[in-house]
């Protein structure tokens, strides 16, 4: 095993982050997992067993730089919000048309997630709750800057930023936006989430609607 590792895949690292989630002396009701797929799922699946919370999904696409689409200049959460990075685009010199075509093909594909993992269901009502927003980690932290964004509008009691690993630039970007962020570890120099599990495969559909399930029949059963 690599020496920086530090999980070994994203149920280990749900379960980590559990642990330090139920330290916060969260409310006994009214709290609602919010996975951002798909790798967030698996992590967010640990997270909503151990809270005993239903999860659901919040659907955030990276907006990739053409031609570079691992770096992001932005994302785009469900509800159609969007948060652009101005200091990529410019360091990338992106223009407004290709930055355009980038948003159109990302929300077509934002819905048909949408579609696969909800089928049918309303979106959870987060009026009045404390919602747990999680990913199974933060590089520029684009993708849950836009997630917030889209909770923060639906008027949650609390909202809580929760990722197993996280670059320190954005823990600390996102940490007054949320009433708590949780970053389990923020290595320097972090370079990629995958770097920090030593299992880190692609999470896919399947997985994500499975979990889904799995976690709604459990959570529909009588305590």
């Amino acid at each position: 095993m690599r020496d920086n590792v530090l999980f070994a895949d994203r149920r280990d690292a749900g379960k980590k982050l559990a642990d330090h989630l139920e330290s916060l002396a969260l409310p006994h009701v009214g709290v609602r997992v919010l996975a951002l797929p798909r790798g967030g799922v698996p992590v967010a699946y640990e997270v909503a067993r151990r809270l005993d919370a239903p999860l659901d999904v919040l659907v955030v696409r990276k907006l990739g730089v053409p031609g570079h689409g691992e770096y992001a200049m932005g994302a785009l959460a469900a509800g159609g919000f969007r948060v652009l990075d101005d200091e990529v685009i410019r360091g990338m010199q992106v223009g407004g048309q290709d930055i355009q075509a980038v948003i159109d093909a990302e929300s077509e594909e934002l819905r048909r997630r949408e579609q696969a993992y909800r089928h049918g269901l309303p979106p959870p009502d987060m009026a009045g709750m404390t919602v747990v927003l999680v990913d199974d980690g933060m590089a520029t932290g684009s993708s849950l800057r836009a997630a917030v964004m889209a909770v923060r509008g639906q008027g949650p009691r609390a909202l809580v930023a929760a990722v197993p690993v996280g670059s320190p630039q954005a823990c600390a970007a996102l940490r007054p936006l949320v009433d708590e962020m949780v970053c389990l570890a923020t290595p320097e120099p972090f370079h990629a989430v995958g770097l920090w599990y030593a299992d880190f495969p692609q999470t896919g559909d399947l997985e994500v609607e499975t979990l889904l399930r799995r976690r709604r029949h459990d959570a529909g059963k009588p305590g």
